[in-house]
């Protein structure tokens, strides 16, 4: 997985999680703002992707079909669909890697069946994980910074150091107390509507910020 850079933190009762928003086809830069993060569960649980990007909305859908099963059991419902991706001879062939997050958790799930859970709450994924992933484990241990401003320092390090990895960012953070905390406005976040999934599903997404049928375009094609 490369050509994208996310990364997520949790802290004191925090989550938060920060996507670049390049998108690249080949050599070429496609798009300086996409959005990479989105917010599922009624706002309780963020999620983000490097990989095709058709491949993650269909793994979005499936994974918030879990969470409403188990009852936002983030934990449960992200073995469930480990299951599923591994198994399921469409889902399987999925190219893409997420990381899910709420206040209590933070997982990596991959096509491979894994359900990674890092010790010290960072998590990353993408091109520019491991300058995101040093720069999070640095401030986390030399300051007293939130989950939210941990992310957004440590993702401006990476777009530093990456050539894949802008610094037009999408951030999200939730607060144990089921807060969700938005971006300001005017920062960079592009729905990445339109897509449809596959004859006989469905997408069950309640996220109504990425319903926009005009953003379908600028994401074919890509490679994250």
């Amino acid at each position: 997985m490369h050509a994208t850079t996310i990364l997520g933190v949790r802290r004191n009762g925090q989550v938060a999680m920060a996507g670049d928003g390049q998108v690249t086809l080949g050599d070429v830069v496609l798009k300086h703002g996409a959005r990479k993060i989105r917010t599922l569960h009624d706002g309780q649980v963020i999620a983000g992707f490097a990989g095709a990007v058709a491949d993650a909305l269909t793994l979005f859908g499936r994974f918030e079909q879990e969470l409403k099963t188990w009852d936002g059991n983030l934990r449960r419902a992200s073995v469930e669909l480990a299951k599923e991706w591994r198994t399921d001879r469409y889902l399987r062939r999925l190219e893409a890697q997420l990381i899910v997050g709420d206040p209590d958790s933070l997982l990596v799930l991959s096509g491979e069946g894994d359900v990674i859970e890092p010790d010290d709450g960072i998590a990353a994924i993408g091109s520019g994980a491991p300058y995101a992933t040093a720069a999070a484990k640095a401030l986390l241990e030399h300051t007293e910074l939130d989950a939210r401003a941990i992310v957004e320092a440590s993702m401006a390090i990476a777009a530093n150091l990456c050539i894949f990895t802008n610094d037009r960012f999408t951030v999200h953070s939730v607060t144990q107390s089921g807060e969700a905390m938005q971006p300001p406005e005017g920062d960079a976040e592009l729905p990445l509507g339109g897509y449809q999934p596959p004859i006989g599903e469905e997408d069950s997404s309640d996220d109504s910020d990425d319903s926009d049928d005009d953003a379908a375009f600028d994401h074919a094609g890509e490679d994250e």
